[in-house]
């Protein structure tokens, strides 16, 4: 299996270059050459998520050198569940919120972490990543890159734009995990790690890559669990499921639609965004703007000029088709609010921000059934949004409970990535 770039002039490589390598020479995103079928995975067959997840990602790694670790990669990587929450009939709810920093991230930095891990070992050498966050990213690929050997990671995120608990997960690990606090946007700090790895002394000297959804290796674990949700609410209804999934930087719903392409039982994949309407945008007129980012309560959505848009634009090639597999939806901080509010009421079951959007999409918009809302992260992560519209306390899990029991520091700067390496 290789891997090429969207931008079309950068060799093909394999899978451990691609997510060694983070960006492409050409500055383009890895995408598979051509996409393996699922026919091969007898789901009925497999015990365990790990095992599934082997089986999805194996054909990726046919001929790599990773491809002898993966299985074991898998086993270490995924020690969490991922369960699935029927609201009522049709209406589900896939909780990725159980790994260690209560965020789906954690499922795609944790094997990113262990799949580079092999890979220096068996290289005999280091590396830098470098990572920008919206506010879950950096603290999934800090818990999960912590004290991992010849690594180390810049994790960068904009000032005054992440929740405290976002914050003091980012800049709570010291070691081979510093924080820096940029005076400006997500967009900036994604500008400064690109600037960064289109620096060639730079990336040469400090051996750059990234841990950001343009990584393959983030992206390539995020399809297993659309398999894994779309195969158990099909077993249950007899029908394939819509997956309706909150959207910022779009890797999490590019996973969605490589897992489509792969033949995974998806009826079809809505994005529910928040006030950053760049993709709505671009559906309605045909014109894709990317914009300044606009800042909302569901903050890790806070993206304006979205990576993985260009890995979409790759696998539909063309407005017409964009729109025959593309639809996308903007939700207001009010809408956010009510639907926190209202879903708390009628199923006491209390949701984050983000997880709102989408549950307020698929009320508006999405008629057909089953659906699958996708939570992307724990309520209790955003207290200061949940708690006063549910009118209680929330329970924190223990792994966030401990995290935030640590001294935090970190470095504040302003959006110039030299500062990172002085």
């Amino acid at each position: 299996m290789k891997f090429i770039s969207t931008r079309g002039n950068a060799e093909p490589v394999g899978a451990s270059q691609a997510i060694m390598q983070g960006l492409a020479p050409d500055g383009g995103l890895y995408i598979p050459e051509s996409f393996p079928s699922l026919a091969h995975v007898n789901v009925h067959e497999i015990s365990s998520y790990p095992e599934l997840a082997y089986e999805v990602l194996a054909p990726f790694f046919n001929g790599d050198p990773l491809a002898p670790y993966l299985a074991e990669i898998c086993v270490n990587a995924f020690t969490f569940p991922a369960p699935m929450i029927q609201l009522e009939e049709g209406r589900f709810v896939l909780e990725l919120f159980h790994g260690p920093t209560a965020a789906f991230k954690d499922f795609g930095a944790r094997f990113l972490a262990y799949s580079m891990e092999q890979l220096l070992q068996l290289q005999k050498r280091k590396l830098t990543i470098l990572v920008a966050t919206s506010g879950d990213t950096g603290g999934a690929v800090a818990a999960a890159f912590a004290g991992r050997k010849g690594i180390d990671v810049k994790v960068l995120f904009p000032k005054n734009r992440v929740s405290k608990r976002q914050q003091h997960q980012l800049t709570c690990w010291g070691g081979n995990i510093e924080a820096y606090e940029v005076d400006g946007s997500f967009d900036d700090c994604q500008a400064m790690v690109k600037a960064a790895f289109m620096d060639e002394q730079i990336s040469r000297q400090w051996g750059l890559s990234s841990a950001n959804s343009i990584n393959l290796g983030r992206l390539l674990p995020q399809m297993v669990y659309y398999v894994y949700g779309a195969v158990r609410v099909q077993a249950a209804s007899g029908k394939k499921p819509h997956f309706i999934i909150p959207s910022g930087n779009v890797g999490n719903s590019c996973g969605a639609y490589w897992a489509r392409t792969m033949g995974a039982p998806i009826e079809s994949v809505t994005l529910a965004l928040n006030a950053n309407r760049t993709i709505v945008d671009y559906l309605k007129s045909g014109n894709y703007a990317p914009r300044a980012s606009v800042e909302t309560l569901a903050n890790a959505m806070d993206v304006g000029a979205p990576s993985n848009m260009e890995r979409l634009f790759a696998l539909y090639g063309d407005l017409a088709t964009m729109r025959l597999n593309v639809s996308a939806y903007s939700i207001d901080d009010a809408a956010i609010r009510q639907s926190i509010k209202e879903t708390y009421e009628q199923y006491g079951y209390i949701i984050c921000p983000h997880t709102a959007t989408g549950v307020r999409v698929r009320k508006d918009f999405v008629s057909e059934s089953p659906t699958i809302v996708v939570s992307t992260a724990h309520p209790a992560k955003f207290e200061m949004v949940v708690e006063p519209l549910i009118g209680h306390t929330l329970e924190m899990p223990p792994a966030l409970e401990e995290l935030l029991k640590r001294d935090t520091r970190c470095t504040s700067i302003g959006t110039d990535y030299r500062e990172l390496f002085q």
